[in-house]
């Protein structure tokens, strides 16, 4: 049996160059760590799956932070061409035999192993075959598909991202509730914001 079968790829996308931040936002320091080991470090202790990571700009820097982990890293070379390439990159790292991914991006610092969980646990109980994280009054990452979903995910172009597809398969959507998915880092502001959230 492949060692990937039946397993959820858990795909984070950490391949954008922050340019609102101007500064690498994978690498900023949270919970004693940095916000992309965070997410990593959480999403390796969902049981029966495994991590893949997208990079792009400031490839090395972010490649040798995560020398130390049992994972996947994948390079897009078109990372500027926007988060629609980063998916399809992720997607394609998939084995044949995986049934299901969650895409996740590095800038949530309140995502944690649950929030994986729940996702894997609420698809399988109703059924559908999205599960899409939700957070003041819409639905976005993290977010489980399918692998019915898996060619068009690959088929997004530009800024598309999967938001696209839950919006066109709402009939096929489980929300799940994250407390906090609405925090993310996009300025220097949110940064100083969540750094205040944990004093």
């Amino acid at each position: 049996m492949n060692k990937f079968q039946d397993k959820t790829g858990i795909i984070i996308l950490a391949a954008g160059s922050s340019s609102r931040l101007g500064r690498p936002k994978q690498l900023l320091q949270y919970n004693e760590s940095t916000l992309l080991k965070n997410t990593v470090t959480e999403a390796l202790k969902v049981p029966n799956s495994f991590v893949i990571v997208v990079t792009g700009s400031n490839k090395e820097i972010i490649e040798k932070e995560l020398d130390s982990y049992s994972i996947s890293i994948c390079f897009n070379p078109e990372w500027e061409t926007g988060m629609a390439s980063s998916i399809a990159k992720g997607i394609q790292e998939l084995n044949s035999e995986n049934t299901q991914c969650i895409l996740a991006v590095c800038d949530q610092p309140f995502v944690n192993a649950s929030v994986f969980e729940n996702l894997i646990n609420e698809s399988k109980k109703s059924g559908k075959r999205i599960a899409a994280s939700s957070y003041s009054e819409t639905l976005g990452t993290p977010v489980l598909f399918h692998q019915k979903y898996f060619e068009e995910l690959r088929d997004l172009k530009g800024n598309e991202g999967a938001k696209k597809l839950i919006t066109n398969y709402s009939e096929d959507v489980i929300s799940v509730p994250f407390e906090k998915g609405n925090i993310d880092i996009d300025t220097e502001e949110d940064y100083l914001k969540v750094i205040s959230f944990l004093e």
